[in-house]
């Protein structure tokens, strides 16, 4: 998942919070790599994967668009690792549990259940009797229209405002509330459906869609390599398709589908480029979907088809890293998954580091720097905010974390700053060729912090004992804060911005046009990020009338412009901020809008009635997030 587009920190995006966790120095590696042990269980799940696992998954479901519901059921084909296990343990969330029978001797026969009381953060834990050791059992269900991994837009919603949507946000621990299952990345499972809806939509998931398929309302998928259930995904709607290369395209409403695809024209170029670098793509397609603006993230890793959202469509590809990264998980995350939400830094730091090297490859180095410069300086911010514990890449033993809350910027910045530490030392072409074989070694497996550090001790820091210490490494993964080693990403066109606002701040003086005329987001970004905590209104009225920044369809600009005239009390923008929170719902855009209005009470009251507005067509993600700021606003004032 990428909620940051350009690499740029912000907590509240992804809701999470980093892992730290002290644990004694690696061992040596496993001489097979086929089968890596996960040591700890998932403090975020219920499921017992080393007793029993599933091995398939066949759904025969109906999307019930009336309702805000799915429904029918869950076949899984179990591998029993427990000669004493009797039972299978799943995951729910607002699940309504019909019935569960167990397949015997070619006849499905019902077995015994239990569904626990909710837990807030897990759901409620499913208890099946087996005493059989079933090879298959069969749950029927249907899941609430509150259901928190689904988010159900009336026509009004979309984008073409003819037929309704529908689309699914399993990560981190959502999938269970439309699915019942194992729902941890320890468990990886093929998985085939049968998808019934009305007619008129198009119904697409993480499997083999077919981009000649008929709209008819009866749709079969199949994904044969082994996933995590938090990468299963479905989507339905007024959705078309529209080719960039031969295993790569565009599905969108038929009003974007156009605009997305010339913004997204390079995902082949990106493909190639890495796996040239990083070995072949896996997953036979790499297509997109472009969801509607209340999508809570920047995207989603989802194989074969990446959920995106419609904020980095802005003409000049400057938002286009947002897609790297997502296909950049088709190998980072998707390929070697992390273990537990308490090991993100495995899946979004390697990502992270991975799209900067698409970056700078098509788009050269002065670019990515910029990107990396905008990430490492926003993380450099937040992170003496954070405490000690979850300042780390590693989250220490003991240390409790909701699962929405296991990713921040620390996992996504910070891992990739320190991939960079060890390719500057290593040089690229050796770290190259070492992540090249890690995603060999691993690949379809989910591992933790500690079996990387096994291998990368085998295969890269002993065959250069003197390049890296052991207590450098120790200080990046286990350690707070940012290590005075870490490497500096240096950016021409960020001199020249930063020379121009200072120029303005102490002469009034704006910038030439000719020197802005080529500035890209990034550099508008920089510009607004180091104007200080606040302006006179008479300055922010000086920007917007030559600028333009009150009412930017550029999201990036927009995220960091309103605070600003929140804090500045510049009220002309208050339209414009009612209007784009009532629009957008990605978390990373709004949510430091809201955190600003909060801090006062006319701004809270603000929030208060653009909330309101905005709520029926916020993803349910997005609605807790805001629900739960604006109510410790409300009890501090």
């Amino acid at each position: 998942m990428r909620s940051l587009a350009l690499l740029l920190s912000c907590a509240a995006v992804l809701a999470a919070g980093c892992s730290n966790e002290s644990t004694p120095a690696p061992q040596a590696p496993s001489a097979r790599p086929a089968a890596v042990k996960i040591a700890d269980h998932d403090e975020h799940s219920y499921a017992e994967p080393d007793k029993v696992a599933i091995d398939d998954l066949a759904l025969d479901i109906a999307i019930d668009f009336d309702a805000k519901t799915i429904g029918g059921t869950a076949t899984y084909s179990l591998q029993w690792k427990d000669a004493a296990a009797k039972q299978l343990v799943l995951d729910t969330r607002d699940l309504a549990i019909e019935k569960v029978e167990g397949e015997a001797n070619g006849a499905w026969q019902p077995l015994p259940f239990a569904l626990a009381d909710k837990d807030p953060v897990l759901g409620s834990r499913l208890t099946i009797e087996t005493p059989e050791r079933n090879a298959r059992v069969r749950v029927s269900y249907r899941s609430s229209p509150e259901a928190s991994g689904l988010q159900w837009l009336t026509p009004e919603m979309t984008e073409g405002k003819q037929l309704p949507f529908m689309f699914s946000q399993s990560q981190q621990i959502h999938a269970r509330s439309w699915v019942p299952l194992q729902d941890t990345p320890q468990v990886r499972y093929t998985y085939t459906a049968h998808v019934t809806a009305r007619p008129d939509v198009m119904v697409l998931m993480s499997a083999d869609n077919d981009p000649a398929a008929a709209r008819d309302g009866d749709y079969t998928f199949k994904m044969p390599q082994k996933i995590p259930s938090y990468l299963m995904a479905i989507a339905a709607g007024d959705l078309v398709f529209k080719p960039i290369s031969a295993r790569s395209g565009v599905w969108a409403e038929p009003a974007m589908v156009d605009k997305a695809t010339k913004e997204f024209e390079d995902t082949e170029k990106m493909i190639a480029t890495t796996e040239r670098l990083y070995g072949p793509y896996r997953w036979e397609r790499y297509d997109m979907l472009v969801l509607p603006p209340s999508f809570p993230f920047g995207g989603m890793e989802n194989p074969r088809l990446s959920f995106i959202t419609p904020t980095v469509i802005v003409g000049d590809k400057s938002l286009v890293s947002l897609i790297a990264h997502e296909l950049a998980h088709s190998w980072s995350g998707n390929l070697v998954t992390f273990s537990s939400a308490k090991h993100g830094w495995l899946n979004e730091g390697f990502t992270s580091y991975v799209e900067n090297r698409i970056v700078e490859s098509l788009y050269g180095k002065e670019f990515s720097n910029m990107e990396f410069a905008i990430a490492r300086n926003g993380l450099k911010k937040e992170i003496g905010t954070m405490p000690e514990a979850t300042q780390a890449l590693a989250v220490k033993p003991g240390t409790k974390l909701d699962a929405d809350d296991a990713l921040s910027a620390v996992s996504y910045d910070k891992g990739a700053w320190f991939l960079q530490f060890l390719e500057e030392r290593f040089g690229r072409e050796e770290f190259d060729a070492f992540l090249r074989g890690y995603f060999d070694h691993f690949a379809f497996q989910s591992i933790t912090t500690e079996t990387f550090l096994d291998y990368a001790k085998k295969n890269l820091f002993a065959k250069h004992p003197n390049l890296v210490g052991d207590d450098e490494i120790q200080a990046w993964i286990y350690g707070p804060g940012i290590p005075v080693n870490a490497p500096m990403a240096q950016s021409r066109g960020f001199s020249n911005t930063d020379t121009a606002r200072i120029a303005w701040l102490g002469s009034g003086q704006l910038p030439n046009p000719q020197v802005t005329g080529d500035w890209v987001t990034q550099q508008w970004v920089h510009f607004i990020e180091g104007m200080g905590d606040t302006l006179t209104i008479e300055q922010l009225a000086q920007l917007d009338k030559a600028y333009r920044f009150t009412g930017t369809p550029n999201g990036e600009i927009a995220m960091r412009w309103y605070p600003l005239t929140v804090r500045s009390g510049y009220l002309e923008a208050r339209p414009e901020i009612a209007r784009f929170i009532e629009r957008v719902g990605r978390r990373k855009l709004i949510m430091p809008i809201y955190e600003e209005l909060a801090k006062t009470p006319d701004g809270l009251a603000f929030a208060q009635e653009s909330f309101a507005r905005a709520r029926p067509g916020y993803h349910p993600i997005t609605t807790a997030s805001v629900e739960a700021l604006l109510a410790k606003a409300s009890e501090g004032k």
